[in-house]
């Protein structure tokens, strides 16, 4: 092809007019450099493991490496500030938990607005709580649980691993769905509240599946129900709640989240290789191992998740009285 003058003379104008648009170039190239994932938890327990499995997957996809970087405090709070003040590059990413949606009303002075100030990547999976108690609680059946509660009101003791945390929040929907008054008793901690459980010193926990699982077995502590509207794979001799009480739903999600502004060409990068990893059969049977189930969808998917979660939480945690400054 023969190539005029007045063709070298536009070349420059176009390449000018892709040089104005940054969010192209960025994402052709993204990832240039290592991405930090920020989460909100200490290393060790099921959100870690998440975290750094995901990482590995992205690493392998994308060609760079997806560090986890744990920034544990405040109840996610102080990771997900960190991310919403960070340059939205797509540099710097947050592992977001059900603990993000119940905060933002939990606390009452946040620096930030979750719903927006963190840009939506990807859900991830979804996963259920367990609802357990005691071997000492006479009740065997969810029904008889509810019943034995509604006639010892006050008295029927409930662990959680803090106030506000997400087994706190799901017991108190449960509360309010059944029409109980359990008693709430905050540990320091997801550990020491299930030590606090299998010692008698409280009869119930909502409890991520994945910690109670080999108690449940062993005989330990009796799983009544799954904090879900329809059972769990790995757990499907358990019930549901939803099954007994129509609209409870006290599911734990996770997903990926970025600074506002992120360029939506990076996120859609993100959300392409998110949803080929979880896609694999080989990443959803260790995926369900940890007791979740792989969600996917686009990133508006997720940002509907978000809002609808944030305001289904928002109506616990008012009706439950519970507040953090």
């Amino acid at each position: 092809m023969k190539l005029s003058r007045r063709t070298f003379v536009h070349l420059p104008a176009v390449a000018a007019a892709f040089a104005v648009i940054p969010g192209l170039a960025r994402a052709q190239d993204y990832p240039t450099r290592p991405v930090r994932l920020l989460v909100g938890f200490a290393p060790g327990g099921s959100t870690d493991i998440l975290a750094r499995l995901m990482g590995q997957w992205l690493s392998e996809r994308l060609g760079q490496q997806f560090v986890v970087e744990n920034r544990a405090g405040a109840g996610t709070n102080i990771a997900t500030e960190a991310v919403a003040n960070a340059p939205p590059d797509g540099y710097t990413l947050l592992l977001t938990t059900s603990a993000n949606f119940i905060n933002a009303t939990l606390y009452a002075n946040l620096k930030f607005n979750f719903v927006n100030d963190i840009a939506p990547v990807a859900l991830l999976t979804r996963e259920p709580n367990a609802l357990v108690v005691h071997p000492s609680v006479p009740a065997k059946t969810l029904a008889e649980f509810i019943a034995f509660a509604k006639s010892n009101p006050g008295k029927v003791t409930m662990a959680s691993g803090g106030n506000g945390a997400p087994s706190h929040i799901s017991g108190e929907m449960f509360n309010m769905f059944a029409g109980i008054q359990m008693v709430h008793v905050p540990y320091r901690g997801a550990g020491p509240a299930l030590t606090g459980v299998l010692g008698g010193q409280a009869d119930v926990y909502f409890s991520p599946l994945t910690a109670t699982m080999a108690h449940i077995r062993e005989g330990k502590l009796r799983a009544l129900a799954v904090t879900t509207a329809t059972r769990a794979d790995t757990l499907a001799e358990i019930p549901a709640i939803g099954e007994l009480i129509p609209g409870y739903d006290a599911s734990q999600l996770y997903g990926f989240g970025a600074p506002r502004h992120t360029p939506a060409e990076i996120i859609d990068r993100l959300n392409k290789a998110i949803n080929s990893i979880l896609a694999d059969p080989a990443a959803k049977a260790r995926l369900a191992d940890l007791g979740g189930t792989p969600v996917g969808g686009s990133p508006a998917d997720f940002g509907k998740a978000i809002a609808d979660e944030t305001e289904k939480w928002g109506k616990v945690v008012k009706f439950s009285g519970a507040k953090v400054d």
